[in-house]
């Protein structure tokens, strides 16, 4: 049920238009798989019990101060080529190869020292208690 409710908001999503309320998507996500769960229930006829109506106040939740600033403080800890051009990767907006140009670097040099610099962050974040997901 819950892809049939994604694949309906993907397939709807461009014709949305905002109604000044925040996380119109969310809304419409909830609404979607609200109705299908009822319909799925009416099919296999299920006695169902009243349902209270559903508010959805989720709001996005902040970026944590503390967890910017162990990753700050982390880069900070990066020298030479893994810190360049880990730093051209996050702050430039063009194609790894025009990067590696930039730093005068070949393009599998710059992609290896963007991997070490991201192995490094990662095992300074773990020293510091921060869990990573994939690593």
């Amino acid at each position: 049920m819950l892809q049939e409710a994604l694949l309906r908001v993907w397939q709807v999503a461009p014709r949305i238009t905002p109604d000044g309320r925040p996380n119109a998507l969310l809304r419409l996500g909830v609404r979607i798989a609200r109705n299908l769960a009822i319909d799925q229930t009416r099919r296999a006829r299920v006695r169902t019990v009243a349902l209270e109506p559903l508010e959805v106040g989720v709001e996005p939740s902040m970026p944590d101060p503390m967890l910017r600033r162990a990753i700050a403080e982390c880069r900070e800890q990066l020298a030479g080529p893994p810190a360049k051009a880990l730093s051209a990767r996050l702050e430039g907006r063009a194609p790894d190869r025009e990067l590696a140009a930039r730093l005068g670097m070949k393009l599998n040099t710059f992609l290896k020292n963007v991997g070490r610099a991201r192995k490094s962050l990662a095992s300074c974040l773990r020293r510091r208690g921060i869990a990573l997901e994939g690593t």
